[in-house]
Parts: structure tokens; C-alpha cells; sequence
């Protein structure tokens, strides 16, 4: 079997057992440098995924993440970071790691080759053609992401696929293809490494963009957070204050008001009467504040 980029050799590992833990250190730190590098000749197709995944949410489907082993950790920790940050309903997220909640206790690679499984774990989530699926692997060559793909093109999901190899057999069946053309690792194989690094900056963009596409952004803050602690109950009023130019305390008084809706209370600050009007003039707007705010004049 030929090996792909991702199990290349690293032309300045030799001896790395050998050098002194700071130069070690550099080499593994030039390695990363080298990862994040990589993520500005995707961009174009970043932007092209975000536009798909925001559109099968505004259309009524869901996000599916789709992969295993490290490069499956970076989809599940960008999948949970969404209802959080940008008030995405968890119904609307699903993650299909393979070997599920098991591989969180054990890595295990045995899972990644098992089609069965991922076919199955595809019948369960219910994937269909509302959903926009993501699915990552290094090599590209991941047999239960491949599988979940194919049954995702199947059923008329659209399909986004990432990967650190050109000519990725991922990219064959996908709508948009991300290319993270990492250089071979460090640790020669280690994928967690350089090509982890550039999945996850990859994904924060993508994601990112998904939230500034659905309205969720305005002027650098999230505003469509969920307020759930008390971290996030002062970053809210601080959001509002900022926003409106109210106080802290009116800002507070205004949350209450609007049950914790951010969007809602910067429109209440703005004179809008109460909750259900602020609530009826963000669905005007598409749930774009900037918009909203607009239309008051």
C-alpha cells in the first residue's frame, strides 16, 4: 500500500532522540509553524464550506461530523463548541466518531477500517438530504469516513471533505474539498501533530464563518451566545453594554427581560417595545442584528 504525505519522513528528524530537549522543542515548534502555514492556500474552500453548512442549517438541516482517531477529536471539539458559542441547537449537530463514546476511553484504531460500523452509525444518525456533512481524515483514506460519505452522497447530503493529502480519495465524493497539504510530521505518522494542528485551525475558521453567515456575529462578539454560567452571564452584559453603550446593570435589567437573548436585549436598548417584538424583528432580519437594528432607523 502506498503511503501518502502524511506518513512521510521529516528530512530533519534524524537523531531527534538524541538532541537536547530545547532543540527538540524548536523542531517540534517549527513543525506546528510549518501546519498553520498551510491553512492560507484554503481558504477559498473554507469560505465555500461555511456557505454550505450554513445553508443546510438555514434550510432545516443539520451539521454532521464525520471522522476518527485524532483527526475525529478535532471534528467532536469543534461540533460541541457550536450550540454553546453560537446558539446552535444540539439537535442540529451530530457527531459520528468511529467507535463512539468508547473511543474516548481507548483511542482504538481498529474502529477507523470498520464500514460496517460507520454504515450503521449513518442509519442511526438519520443523515438525509437536508444535512451538510463534514467529514475529515488525514490520509483521506479512512475507511469509516469514507463509508459514511458514501452513504451521505446516497441519500443527497451535501458533503464536505478535509483532509492533509492531495488526491485524497475523500475528495472524489465531496461537493468541497479542503486540502491541509501539511508536511510529513515530526514523528513521522503522527498525525495528532501537524496535521491535527491545521484540521483545528481549519475547523475554528469554518465554523466561525458558519456563525458570522447565520448572524450570529456582530462586531467580534458572539451574540448568540448561551448564557449557562457565570462566566458567560457577565460576558453577555458586557456584550449588551458594549453593543447598546447601556450600563452594566441596565444591560443585566434587559437579559432578564429578554430570557438571556442577547440579540433581543441590544434591540431592547434600542427602544424596541419588548421581547416579542425584538423577537419578530431579528426573524425579520434573518436574525441578523446588524439588520434588525437597521430597520429601526
Amino acid at each position: 500500500m502506498a503511503a501518502g504525505k502524511t506518513e512521510g519522513r521529516h528530512d530533519q528528524a534524524k537523531g531527534l532522540d538524541e538532541r537536547q530537549p530545547l532543540d527538540a522543542l524548536k523542531l517540534l515548534a517549527d513543525g506546528q509553524k510549518a501546519a498553520a502555514a498551510v491553512i492560507d492556500g484554503a481558504l477559498a474552500d473554507i469560505a465555500d464550506a461555511a456557505r454550505l453548512a450554513a445553508d443546510a442549517l438555514l434550510a432545516g438541516g443539520r451539521l454532521v461530523y464525520v471522522g476518527a482517531g485524532s483527526s475525529g477529536l478535532m471534528a467532536m471539539a469543534d461540533a460541541l463548541e457550536l450550540p454553546g458559542t453560537y446558539g446552535i441547537p444540539r439537535d442540529r449537530i451530530v457527531i459520528l466518531l468511529a467507535g463512539g463514546a468508547a473511543s474516548l476511553e481507548d483511542l482504538a484504531g481498529g474502529y477507523e477500517d470498520d464500514r460496517a460500523l460507520a454504515v450503521g452509525d449513518a442509519e442511526t444518525a438519520g443523515i438525509d438530504a437536508k444535512d451538510c456533512v463534514i467529514a475529515v481524515s488525514a490520509s483521506g483514506s479512512t475507511p469509516y469516513v469514507l463509508a459514511i460519505e458514501a452513504y451521505a452522497k446516497g441519500q443527497g447530503a451535501r458533503v464536505v471533505a478535509m483532509a492533509n493529502n492531495p488526491g485524497a480519495a475523500l475528495f472524489e465524493g465531496a461537493d468541497v474539498s479542503i486540502l491541509l497539504q501539511t508536511p510529513p510530521e515530526v514523528i513521522s505518522g503522527s498525525t495528532r501533530m501537524g496535521a491535527g494542528t491545521a484540521q483545528k485551525i481549519a475547523f475554528n475558521m469554518f465554523s466561525t464563518l458558519v456563525g458570522i453567515l447565520l448572524g450570529h456575529v456582530h462586531d467580534g462578539h458572539m451574540v448568540n451566545l448561551k448564557a449557562d454560567n457565570i462566566k458567560l452571564k457577565g460576558r453577555a452584559c458586557r456584550i449588551v453594554s458594549d453593543i447598546s453603550g447601556v450600563g452594566l446593570d441596565e444591560a443585566e435589567r434587559l437579559l432578564a427581560r429578554s430570557e438571556g437573548s442577547v440579540k433581543e436585549a441590544v434591540l431592547l436598548a434600542a427602544g424596541v417595545a419588548d421581547a416579542g417584538a425584538a423577537k419578530a424583528a431579528l426573524i425579520q432580519s434573518g436574525q441578523s442584528l446588524r439588520r434588525a437594528l437597521k430597520a429601526l432607523g
